[in-house]
């Protein structure tokens, strides 16, 4: 039954009002204030610690460009943290003891660049091999004068694929253990 439906005769069907003690109503807005200042904190901690990451993270990026859009672009880039991949031009990796350093070329169509590495350890796949084309990722600075100052370098192992290939032909793979 509607209160519409009710005949003036009836009483419409309503629920009691309850009030609420003034006791009741200052414990409800205290529990609120004790969530903020729970809620208040964590933003704040939040905040700071964001604050940290972004600073911490603002001169880490890196760049990572071809080597040719580096190369007609090197005022843009020369000084900063950059990453460029290549191939190793064949007959170009040199070692020197003292200092100990490494200086190739890595080339990417018709755009060479040479590399300094000034460190002994590179990685194992790292080979000038006849016949095998090295993909080298360098990162570090590429300087005024066009040269690339690296502080690590990365060489991409051939796919297992193109070994079985090469070894099929009777072809020795350049980074086996030689044998006994």
């Amino acid at each position: 039954m509607n209160e519409s439906d009710a005949s003036p005769d009836e009483p419409a069907l309503t629920a009691p009002v309850r009030r609420r003690h003034p006791d009741e109503i200052e414990a409800e807005e205290g529990g609120a204030r004790r969530g903020l200042m729970i809620v208040i904190p964590l933003v704040m901690v939040a905040g700071a610690v964001c604050a940290v990451v972004m600073l911490g993270l603002r001169d880490k990026g890196i760049y990572a460009k071809p080597l040719d859009e580096l190369v007609r672009e090197k005022d843009k880039y020369a000084g900063k943290p950059v990453r460029a991949e290549g191939t190793l031009v064949h007959g170009s990796l040199m070692k020197r003891d003292q200092p100990c350093e490494y200086r190739f070329e890595i080339e990417r169509g018709e755009t060479k660049v040479p590399v300094r590495f000034a460190q002994c350890i590179v990685p194992d796949t790292f080979r000038d091999v006849a016949g095998t084309d090295v993909a080298v990722t360098v990162e570090g600075k590429l300087l005024a004068d066009g040269h690339f100052e690296a502080s690590s370098v990365l060489a991409k192992c051939p796919s297992k694929y193109e070994m079985k290939e090469r070894q099929s032909r009777g072809e020795t793979m350049p980074h086996a253990a030689p044998q006994m």
